[in-house]
C-alpha cells in the first residue's frame, strides 16, 4: 500500500506547481498601509477600487493544517468486480493523501470505522508517520454496518481543534444521519472533504441474466431477473446521489462520486485541481 501511495502522488503531482494543495494555512488578521517594498500580491484591490489607496492584507501564521482521514471498514465496502474493491480503493486513496500531506509538511491522523471506531491514529507531522496510519488501514478487514453519525460525532471530540476531515466511504447508511454529522462537524469548524466511493456494479447495474443477490451486513438474500428491477434500482439510486449531494452543498462540503474503475492518480489530481480553482476564486 505504501509503494501503491507513492507510485499515486509522485506520478499526478509531476504536473502540479501550486503548494499547499489544500489550501492555505493562514487566517485574515487586519489591513495596513502599503509600504514601497511590500508584496504586491497582498494588495487589496476591493479596498483600493473603494478608497483609491493601497493596503496590505496581513495573515496570521496558523500551526500546521491538521487532517483527519475517517475511513470507512464496513462490510458494503467489500463489494467491488475492479481490480481494487472499495475498501482497498478507499485505503488507498487515504493512503495517498496521508503520504501527500506528510509532503506538504502538514498533520495527518486517521480513523478507521464500522458501526464503532476501529482504530485512531493520532495527528504527526513526520514522514515516518505514513507507517502508522497503513498500518491501521491494512489491519482495519471489512467488519459490521456503518453508523457514520456516531462516528462523526467522536470524531468531532476527539479532535475538537478546527482542520480538515476526509471522509472515505460508499455512504451507505442512514441518511439523515450522515447530514447531521457531516452539519455538526462543520459546526466545530471543520472543513470537510467527501470522497464517496462506489463500484461500476452499484452506479450502473449492469445484471442481465438470472442473479442472486446477497446482503453483505444483512442476512438478506434475493434471486431475480434484475432487468425487471433495473430502472427502479437506478431511480432510487439517483434519489440516493441527489440526497447526499444536496446536504453536502447545504452544509458547504466539498463532495467528489468517485468509482472504484477510475485511475487513482487522475481521481484525486481532478479532486485536489477543482480545490485549487475553488481556492482562486476565494
Amino acid at each position: 500500500m505504501e509503494l501503491r501511495a507513492r507510485h499515486i502522488v509522485e506520478g499526478f503531482l509531476s504536473g502540479m506547481h501550486r503548494s499547499p494543495y489544500f489550501g492555505q494555512s493562514v487566517e485574515f488578521l487586519q489591513h495596513r498601509q502599503y509600504t514601497t517594498g511590500d508584496d504586491l500580491r497582498h494588495i487589496d484591490w476591493k479596498v483600493w477600487a473603494k478608497q483609491d489607496k493601497f493596503f496590505v492584507k496581513q495573515f496570521e501564521e496558523e500551526t500546521n493544517m491538521r487532517v483527519t482521514l475517517l475511513v470507512d471498514v464496513s462490510n458494503s465496502m467489500q463489494y467491488g468486480r475492479q481490480a481494487m474493491n472499495k475498501y482497498e480503493y478507499g485505503c488507498t486513496a487515504a493512503a495517498s493523501l496521508a503520504y501527500l500531506i506528510l509532503r506538504q509538511q502538514d498533520a495527518v491522523g486517521c480513523v478507521t470505522f464500522d458501526e464503532g471506531v476501529r482504530a485512531t491514529v493520532p495527528l504527526r507531522t513526520r514522514r515516518n508517520h505514513l507507517l502508522s496510519i497503513i498500518q491501521s488501514l491494512d489491519g482495519a478487514k471489512p467488519k459490521e454496518k456503518t453508523d457514520v453519525y456516531q462516528i462523526l460525532r467522536k470524531a468531532a471530540d476527539t479532535f475538537p481543534r478546527r482542520g480538515m476531515m476526509v471522509l472515505i466511504s460508499d455512504l451507505l447508511a442512514d441518511r439523515p444521519g450522515l447530514i447531521k454529522g457531516i452539519k455538526l462537524l462543520r459546526q466545530r469548524g471543520h472543513d470537510v472533504l467527501v470522497l464517496h466511493i462506489m463500484d461500476d456494479d452499484e452506479l450502473d447495474f449492469p445484471f442481465s441474466g438470472p442473479t442472486r443477490f446477497e446482503g453483505l451486513e444483512t442476512v438478506d438474500q434475493l434471486s431475480c431477473n434484475p432487468r425487471a428491477l433495473r430502472s427502479g434500482y437506478l431511480e432510487a439510486l439517483n434519489a440516493f446521489l441527489d440526497e447526499v449531494r444536496l446536504g453536502c452543498v447545504r452544509n458547504s462540503c466539498d463532495y467528489a462520486l468517485i468509482r472504484t474503475s477510475d485511475p487513482m492518480d487522475a481521481a484525486l489530481a481532478t479532486f485536489l485541481g477543482r480545490r485549487l480553482a475553488m481556492e482562486r476564486r476565494a
